[in-house]
């Protein structure tokens, strides 16, 4: 069981100040990494820093007490992340009413890449559906684009093979492919 695992469990058996306080700088710096990793292939104009994304994050997960292992809380991670730059780029959006839509090409649209707010807002958009149709390909999409693990990663916070992994990332680019186009008319 890795020190995460452990302080984890102490949490959810009601000893969470104490293990929240060891928990911080032991997920902190690879927290940091990912935010950073993800923050660098951002827009240009992006004002959020991996700092403030991995603080806001760590704000949004000190509410959830119950994490089952190291892969469940780095996938709520990574979901907490993808919902503030979500908010961000819809606060952004909100501002600028009425920049017409542009056409995605999902290879542009891969692990990590560089997105624009409204790329990101018709992706997380696409990505809401696909939730619907298929958590699990969803969940894969969310750590490799907004957390930025590798599939490998991915396949370990998920408890899935590598091979699942990469099934499921072909199925949902296809898919996201052809939901993306659908919305922007092509």
């Amino acid at each position: 069981m890795s020190e995460v695992t452990r302080i984890l469990n102490a949490i959810q058996t009601g000893n969470s100040s104490a293990a929240a306080e060891e928990l911080l700088p032991l997920v902190y710096d690879e927290l940091r990494k990912l935010a950073a990793h993800k923050m660098a292939h951002e827009a240009p104009d992006h004002t959020l820093q991996p700092t403030a994304l991995v603080h806001e994050a760590w704000l949004r997960l000190a509410g959830s007490t119950h994490f089952d292992n190291r892969g469940h809380f780095f996938a709520a991670a990574a979901e907490a992340m993808r919902r503030i730059l979500i908010d961000s780029a819809r606060r952004k959006e909100a501002v600028k009413r009425g920049v017409g839509l542009q056409r995605v090409n999902l290879e542009d649209v891969d692990v990590a890449a560089k997105a624009d707010d409204t790329t990101l807002l018709r992706l997380d958009e696409a990505l809401e559906k696909l939730a619907s149709e298929d958590p699990a390909s969803a969940e894969l999409v969310k750590l490799r684009f907004f957390a930025g693990l590798t599939t490998e990663q991915a396949a370990a916070a998920l408890g899935i093979s590598e091979r699942t992994a990469r099934r499921y990332w072909v199925f949902a680019r296809a898919w996201l492919h052809d939901e993306l186009q659908l919305s922007s008319g092509g």
